[in-house]
Parts: structure tokens; sequence; C-alpha cells
């Protein structure tokens, strides 16, 4: 299997909230939209049907402290990465952050970095998997993040 991410466009906003949706999350098309103006969001569509999404951004998410990353001049924030359930588990989300990776170089990008929460059901194996590398644990608004980087 082969994934090419492509750019969404304010089309593709319905389509991602049901994306979003079938993963357990939600979010409106109005906040994606958003999204959609603030930051670079990506999709990966299999026989038209949407499979996943994930938005890179060179603007600091919130939740991020940046003291625990390495230094770096131009860092990427992949954020909001969802694949949709009939899909998990046959390598797409491994594919999508490849994508990422060549899209970062592309930007270019010297790191990225992300934060994934830090619990048997958060995506921190699969991000040690894919190349990323653990560089610190904090706790924000109660929730427990594994901050996770790759240089690039």
């Amino acid at each position: 299997m082969r994934i090419a991410l492509q750019l969404a466009t304010p089309d593709d906003a319905s389509d991602l909230v049901a994306l979003t949706a079938s993963t357990g999350g939600r979010r409106t098309e109005k906040a994606t939209l958003f999204v959609m103006r603030t930051s670079s969001v990506y999709i990966a569509r299999r026989r038209g049907k949407l499979i996943a999404t994930l938005t890179l951004s060179t603007k600091k998410p919130w939740a991020i402290d940046k003291t625990y990353f390495a230094a770096s001049r131009r860092p990427l924030y992949l954020t909001a990465m969802e694949v949709h359930p009939d899909m998990q588990r046959q390598g797409v989300g491994r594919l999508c952050i490849e994508e990422a990776r060549r899209i970062a170089l592309e930007w270019p990008a010297d790191a990225i970095r992300l934060d994934a929460y830090d619990r048997p059901d958060g995506a921190g194996d699969f991000y040690r998997k894919c190349g990323f590398s653990e560089v610190g644990r904090a706790t924000y608004r109660n929730t427990p993040l594994i901050y996770f980087e790759m240089q690039l």
C-alpha cells in the first residue's frame, strides 16, 4: 500500500469531522476550518474515502513545553493524527509518518515534534516504532503526556 498526503481544502471539512467521529473524537466543521486556516492539514484517501489525516504547523501547541526538546531553528509540530478504524493496524499510520517526514524535509524543517497521551491507549509505542525519540514527560491540565521528537 502507498499513501500520498495532500493538503485538505474546505471541501474536505465534513469528511474530516466524520473521520474524527469514527475515532471517538469530537470536532465541529467550524473548528476544522479554523485549523485549516492556521495550520497545514493533510489527508489521505483510498478509493475516494478519507482514511487518514494529520496536521503540521510551525506554531507550538499549547500543551508542549519546548524546554524538553533539542535545540531547533525550524521545528514542525505534528498534531491531530487520525487513521480510520477500518484502516488501523495495516501500516497506514506508519506510511503517514513517512509522508510527514518527506513533507517536513521539503518545508524545510529540522525536526518534527509531538505529544502523545501517557496512558495504555496512547500512541507512544506507535511513535517509538516510527523512529521518534521520547524526550520527556509532563502533565498539562491534569493530562499526562509524553513528548516525542524526530530530528531531520
